[in-house]
């Protein structure tokens, strides 16, 4: 086909996964020139051929093997990356598909703007609305900014970007997770005019798939080796103060909370990994000096509880679930009153959040 206005990227790696859904919502949904190039991630193609089936007979649809032994979904999405030639592109999971109409609305969306880079709006399919990033009273679409929009809440890059811009931006490759997160937050720290399509067709995203991967017990260094990407990034030591708590905070309220209930869950229990746990939070005060006064005073008290010579795993575990009862002043205020109405603490946040939920 003649050189297309987007290129789609969907890795897969299973035999077993929807490639096919993900392909056809495409295909039958978007009237711009769009090409899909599906990567067969550490097996034989002709598996993937054989899902694909008849889609294959489109023109707009390339299969591209790719072998690296490495399960990371960084290595073949940078594969796709590398074949594009569109002056746009966006990537997609293997088992999600798009709502009827999506591309051509960001597309859209990014020619009368000209952003480089347009947010899709996402939608969990049986749960709803997802509610990043918070941006600006849940409603801001057009001319955002990384930090008053907390667009670091968005860690899947779901959308278009602007391949020109950004030419050789690509994912994190070694890392065991969080591959996205360095290219995500370059897209938000140094783009222009960044646009997000909440009232547009989704992006679906599905939890149907069998063969996800459960959490297996590892090193705490090794979930937080993001953070050496992100700091090695020629903009990371431009940013001023406010910005790096803006991505800081994120980092503390989905990641370390995360890994902490992972290890209090794991079968050696939290002890192995608390001074781990500790040392990266002590990171991000060092990266965001401040950032620790902004969380809720739940998510202080857990953090209190790690610096426990024996800390109380039942204890924690209560605090971790306190986190999520937003009616209370535990979870909504941190303990200076005098930050309870910043932009990154969880008031303000977590309003901005529940307005983009609804608008969506």
């Amino acid at each position: 086909m003649s050189t297309p206005q987007i290129d789609v990227v969907i890795p897969v790696h299973s035999a077993t996964r929807p490639v096919d859904r993900a392909v056809k919502s495409v295909l039958d949904g978007t009237t711009t020139a769009v090409r899909v190039s599906v990567v067969a991630h550490n097996i034989d193609p002709s598996v993937i051929e054989a899902n694909l089936g008849s889609l294959l007979a489109d023109d707009r649809v390339r299969l591209l093997p790719f072998e690296d032994g490495i399960r990371s979904p960084a290595g073949p999405m940078n594969h796709g990356l590398d074949q594009a030639t569109a002056p746009l592109v966006a990537v997609m999971g293997s088992d999600d598909e798009l709502a009827p109409g999506a591309i051509d609305s960001w597309v859209r969306l990014q020619s009368e703007t000209g952003a480089s880079t347009v947010l899709a709006r996402i939608r969990i399919v049986g749960r709803g609305s997802d509610p990043y990033p918070p941006v600006r009273n849940g409603r801001r679409q057009r001319s955002l900014d990384a930090r008053k929009d907390r667009l670091a809440y968005r860690s899947a890059p779901l959308g278009v970007v602007d391949r020109e811009r950004f030419a050789e931006l690509r994912f994190t490759e070694g890392l065991p997770s969080g591959e996205d997160l360095a290219y995500t937050a370059t897209l938000w720290f140094t783009g222009a005019h960044i646009a997000y399509d909440m009232g547009g067709p989704a992006y679906l995203v599905h939890d149907d798939a069998d063969d996800r991967v459960t959490f297996s017990s590892r090193a705490v260094a090794d979930d937080f080796a993001f953070l050496d990407a992100i700091e090695e990034t020629p903009w990371y030591p431009t940013l001023g103060r406010a910005d790096r708590q803006a991505l800081a905070i994120k980092v503390l309220r989905v990641h370390v909370f995360d890994a902490v209930l992972a290890r209090v869950n794991a079968p050696e229990g939290l002890e192995p990994h608390r001074r781990d746990l500790i040392a990266v939070v002590d990171r991000l005060e060092r990266m965001a000096p401040g950032v620790l006064r902004l969380l809720a005073r739940v998510d202080r008290q857990v953090l209190d509880e790690l610096q426990h010579a024996a800390p109380d795993p039942a204890r924690i575990l209560h605090l971790l679930d306190a986190r999520w009862n937003y009616r209370t002043v535990g979870a909504l205020t941190p303990r200076n009153p005098f930050f309870a109405l910043h932009r990154q603490a969880p008031f303000r946040t977590l309003f901005a959040g529940l307005r983009s939920m609804n608008a969506g």
